[in-house]
C-alpha cells in the first residue's frame, strides 16, 4: 500500500507499547503478539507492556496469567515487562475495559502505543511517524455502531448527542468527503490500536467518557446497545477532544505495512496477505514457542495441524466477500471458526 509520509513529522526515541494479557485466549494470543514485536523490532528502545488484569471483586476467577510457561516466555525470551493493575470500574462484565483502565499504570509522559491482543507485528514500529501530540487510532472498521433503528434517531442525531454531552464541536469531526447520515461521515475508530504522548491522560479522558456515557447516556443512545460497543463510541470522542483526528497518521503503516490485527485466526488465513501468514508460521515454529501455543487447542488445529491452510484455501484473496460477516459463515459450515 502506498504510504503519505509527512516527512517532518519525527518518531520520538522512545515510547512504550501495551497489549492485554490475561488467563485463556488472551495468553497465547499476547505470546503470538510478543513473538512477532521481537522478530521485527530486535533493537526496541522502549519498553513491551503486558497489562494484566488482578483478582478482585470485578473478577469471579482469577484472571492473571496463570500458564507458567507462556509467562516464562512472554518475560525471559521476549523481554515484556508484566504490568499488574486492579479493575475499579469494569472487569469480567466488560473485558474490553481492560484497554481503558490498563493506561494508568503505564509510566506517565513516555508516549504509547496500544494494540489488542490478537494482533501481529510486521514491521519496525520505529518507522511509523507517529505524531504522539496528535492522537489516532484503527481506521479498519465496518459499520457497527450505531445500529439504526426504524423511528429512532439518525447517525447525525445519535452521534452529535454525544459531541454536546461532553462540550465538544461535533461539526469540526465530520469527514465531508461522506453524505449526511452515511456512516463514514462521522469518525468512528476501531480500538484495536491508539497512541497519545500521555497514556494518563489519555486514560483519564477515555475512562470519564466510558463512564458517563454507560452510566448516563443522552435520551439519543436509548435504543442502542453498549456491549462491546462502548470503548468504539468513546473512543473517538477522546480523540477528537486531545486534538487527534482521521488523518492524523498516514495509511499504509499500521493496520498495513507494520501491523496486523487479525482477530482470530480463522479470518487470518482466509484474507490476510501471505507476507502475514509467512510470519506467523515462522514465529510459531522454534520448539519452546510450539510448546506453548499447542495447549491452547484453537491455535494447535489452525497451525500446527493444517485447518488454518484449508481455510485459506476456501477464499480468493483478491476477490473477498465484501462483508466479514460472509467470510465468517463460510468458515463456520466447513467448522473451521475456531478461537
Amino acid at each position: 500500500m502506498q504510504k503519505n509520509i509527512d516527512t517532518n513529522t519525527a518518531t520520538p526515541a522512545v515510547f512504550n507499547v501495551m497489549i492485554v494479557g490475561q488467563a485463556g485466549r488472551l495468553t497465547y494470543e499476547a505470546v503470538l503478539f510478543a513473538a512477532s514485536f521481537r522478530r521485527c523490532n530486535p533493537d526496541f528502545q522502549g519498553q513491551l507492556f503486558i497489562a494484566e488484569p488482578q483478582p478482585g471483586p470485578r473478577w469471579s476467577r482469577d484472571p492473571r496469567i496463570t500458564d507458567t510457561d507462556a509467562r516464562q516466555l512472554l518475560t525471559e525470551d521476549f523481554g515484556a515487562t508484566i504490568l499488574p493493575f486492579e479493575n475499579r470500574h469494569f472487569g469480567e462484565s466488560y473485558p474490553y475495559g481492560n484497554k481503558i483502565e490498563a493506561l494508568a499504570s503505564l509510566p506517565a509522559d513516555t508516549p504509547f502505543v496500544f494494540f489488542d491482543t490478537d494482533t501481529l507485528i510486521t514491521g519496525d514500529l520505529s518507522e511509523v511517524p507517529f505524531d504522539f501530540d496528535r492522537p489516532a487510532a484503527s481506521l479498519r472498521v465496518e459499520a457497527t455502531w450505531p445500529q439504526l433503528e426504524l423511528y429512532g434517531p439518525g447517525y447525525t442525531a445519535t452521534w452529535k448527542s454525544l459531541y454536546d454531552k461532553f462540550g465538544l464541536d461535533f461539526t469540526a469531526s465530520l469527514d465531508m468527503g461522506w453524505p449526511a447520515e452515511y456512516w463514514r461521515h462521522y469518525l468512528y475508530f476501531n480500538a484495536g490500536f491508539f497512541y497519545y504522548r500521555d497514556p494518563a491522560a489519555f486514560g483519564a479522558r477515555f475512562l470519564e467518557y466510558a463512564l458517563a456515557i454507560r452510566d448516563t447516556p443522552p435520551p439519543e443512545l436509548i435504543c442502542q446497545s453498549l456491549d462491546p460497543w462502548l470503548d468504539q463510541v468513546a473512543l473517538p470522542l477522546v480523540i477528537h477532544a486531545l486534538g487527534g483526528g482521521r488523518d492524523a497518521l498516514a495509511q499504509g503503516w499500521l493496520d498495513g505495512s507494520h501491523s496486523c490485527h487479525y482477530r482470530v485466526l480463522p479470518l487470518a488465513y482466509a484474507r490476510e496477505d501471505q507476507a502475514v501468514i509467512d510470519l506467523l508460521e515462522e514465529i510459531t515454529t522454534p520448539n519452546r514457542i510450539k510448546k506453548v501455543l499447542k495447549t491452547y487447542e484453537p491455535i494447535k488445529r489452525m497451525i500446527y495441524q493444517g485447518k488454518g491452510a484449508k481455510a485459506r484455501a476456501l477464499f480468493d484473496r483478491a476477490n473477498l466477500p465484501r462483508r466479514e460477516q460472509a467470510i465468517r459463515n463460510t468458515l463456520k459450515r466447513e467448522n473451521l471458526w475456531l478461537r
